[in-house]
């Protein structure tokens, strides 16, 4: 081979390995933006209508973490109230004693069922949480330590039966959203795979994030939702993470929690399928009910 052919030839090699190194980028990117591009509940979707972003209120959106920081100023602003609370770590005891929580009337616009704000002083001492269904009980174990205002909000909700008869209503799949979880607390959902709005509804208040980065979101956690640019926007709704696809968020989502009890029910609800909803408002599989019903009996926090 002449030094002319070989140069030609190594040219040749050099841009095969240039389109193959792009090829690959480009299908990392996509997964990405599909997989990231998922989690919302109501909030998003209503803030959709203002002009902000299509996705329900969990996950999802473009998170590209600028978009994110703009997003959390336009949500806290200058009030040092509402700067995320990053507490990877339990918060130290004498911390704790002083701490109070704040909460917020949520003035997005959604569908809520108000019923009074949490009290400021959180109880410590709660544990556990048990969740039970039409299907069983799902017992979860508490990290109050980590995110103490998050449990405060669902000890009040739960003791005014706020959560009682609700529908689960979101089913997400690594097929249907490159995820897996179970999205509940929204207390207007029919979860019937028809309703369009379903995601929509919460609490009517709003409080800041905690314990970010606290927990991975693996199989068993347990995590506030709220929509992917909405920044210290939680309320009632909360998902299940039900698969380890769900790791791949980034933590921008409160957990409170591990699951410890009833997997095995909520394994019965994963492998049983989705209900697709064609007339999710958002496009994004945020009305996408379960196949199996769940339906939440009672709350209460021990």
């Amino acid at each position: 081979m002449s030094g002319e052919d070989r140069q030609s030839q190594l040219a040749r090699e050099h841009k095969e390995r240039q389109a193959q190194r792009a090829q690959q980028t480009a299908q990392q990117s996509t997964a990405k933006s599909r997989r990231n591009t998922f989690i919302g509940a109501g909030v998003a979707v209503v803030v959709v209508a203002g002009g902000l972003f299509a996705a329900t209120n969990l996950l999802g959106g473009n998170d590209d973490g600028k978009q994110r920081n703009v997003s959390s100023e336009k949500s806290a602003g200058a009030d040092p109230s509402q700067t995320p609370a990053l507490q990877p770590s339990p918060t130290p005891s004498a911390e704790l004693a002083k701490l109070t929580c704040s909460y917020r009337k949520d003035t997005s616009g959604s569908p809520a069922k108000y019923v009074g704000m949490p009290p400021a002083k959180p109880n410590l001492k709660l544990k556990n949480m048990t969740i039970t269904t039409n299907l069983g009980d799902v017992v979860i174990e508490l990290q109050t330590d980590r995110a103490p205002c998050a449990v405060n909000s669902f000890a009040f909700l739960a003791k005014k039966n706020f959560f009682d008869n609700t529908r689960c209503h979101r089913l997400a799949t690594p097929e249907n959203s490159g995820l897996g979880l179970l999205q509940c607390g929204d207390p207007q959902a029919k979860a019937d795979g028809k309703n369009p709005t379903d995601g929509q509804g919460s609490s009517g208040y709003v409080f800041n994030d905690e314990n970010l980065g606290g927990l991975p979101y693996t199989r068993g956690t347990v995590a506030l939702a709220q929509a992917a640019e909405a920044a210290n926007q939680n309320g009632s709704q909360f998902w299940i993470s039900l698969s380890d696809e769900t790791a791949q968020l980034q933590p921008d989502y409160t957990p409170l929690g591990t699951v410890t009890q009833g997997m095995d029910i909520l394994d019965k609800v994963y492998k049983g399928g989705w209900i697709e909803n064609p007339n999710d408002i958002t496009g994004d599989g945020g009305s996408n009910a379960p196949k199996i019903p769940v339906i939440i009996k009672d709350v209460r926090l021990t």
